[in-house]
């Protein structure tokens, strides 16, 4: 089968694209042939060895997908050969073929795309998981949502809005914020034409923000943290703009917020049974048309460096997808 090497952390360039042999089952586990796969901004890091995982050289990269279940492991009696569905792998999904742990994959219904299917799983799972068991969002409450029109940044927006929450879209272009509105914001910042701090200020009435859906890092979170609602809790997600900010704790001190953490993959580890019921939600959600897959382009596994290229470079409007 083809598959897309790291041989060693370096740029994105270097990755290989080359035959690799068929991985084998174990017990417990499915074979699923591969017919698109997610590419997603910790992908890009983790190749050059800016994650905090750092898996042994080489490896295939790749923690999504969704393909057709070619053969079962000992012991799967819940899933069928044949079978549609969408996957977890944390590596290895960038492959024509993957083997991945039974309890990680989910049937996925007929009316949901490969293509789509495939960008279900790391965005809109990680900003389920953020803004249900981290920021236990209700109804009514204010979510601000940085990098609105990126892959999480998107799915968060969807979300928070089938949670019934008020959204407010930060992103860099007029181009993205009309994306962002076109998923669901109610208000839209241009965070390179205003000043945001003050921004936020103006729009809140000082009363600042309940939640804030954080993936951008930089200055971009050291204004939300100054324009935090009492009891508001700051979700931090990611540092699309390379920059991991210093925060002064003072701030949550006296303003009675609460800085969390977003980390999707390891709360699948920790609450597998928490990570079942979310995916089964989400894929409600999706059949009943409160969230879906914005796919802004699809490439061929081959060219799976320009891919990530482009997701890196933060010029992407909802998911960039892969196909074998």
């Amino acid at each position: 089968m083809k598959a897309v090497v790291c041989n060693e952390f370096g740029p994105v360039e270097n990755l290989e694209y080359k035959d690799m042999p068929v991985p084998t089952l174990k017990k417990g586990q499915v074979l699923v042939k591969v017919e698109a796969a997610g590419i997603n901004f910790p992908d890009g890091l983790l190749i050059q060895g800016l994650y905090q995982m750092k898996p042994p050289t080489p490896f295939v990269p790749g923690a999504e997908f969704s393909g057709v279940i070619s053969e079962l492991g000992q012991g799967v009696s819940h899933l069928n050969i044949g079978q549609r569905v969408i996957g977890l792998s944390m590596l290895n999904g960038f492959a024509e073929q993957v083997v991945v742990d039974a309890t990680n994959v989910f049937p996925i219904p007929e009316q949901i795309s490969f293509e789509e299917a495939a960008g279900l799983v790391t965005a809109h799972a990680t900003a389920h998981y953020g803004l249900k068991q981290r920021a236990n969002v209700k109804a009514g409450e204010t979510v601000l949502v940085t990098g609105a029109a990126g892959g999480t940044g998107l799915a968060a927006v969807q979300i928070a809005k089938a949670m019934g929450a008020k959204v407010i879209a930060v992103c860099s272009t007029e181009e993205k914020l009309q994306v962002a509105k076109d998923n669901g914001a109610d208000v839209l910042i241009n965070y390179k034409d205003v000043d945001l701090k003050s921004q936020l200020k103006e729009l809140t009435g000082g009363k600042g923000v309940d939640v804030v859906y954080e993936c951008v890092g930089g200055e971009t979170f050291g204004a939300c943290a100054r324009n935090m609602a009492w009891n508001g809790r700051l979700l931090v997600v990611g540092f699309a703009c390379g920059v991991i900010p210093k925060f002064a704790v003072n701030l949550a001190l006296v303003k009675g917020f609460s800085v969390i953490g977003v980390f999707w993959g390891a709360f699948t580890q920790h609450q597998p049974k928490d990570f079942i019921a979310n995916m089964h939600e989400l894929l409600t959600w999706y059949v009943k048309g409160y969230v879906k897959v914005v796919v802004d382009e699809v490439f061929p596994l081959v060219n799976a460096a320009d891919a990530i290229n482009k997701v890196l470079s933060r010029n992407v409007k909802g998911k960039v997808i892969l196909k074998p």
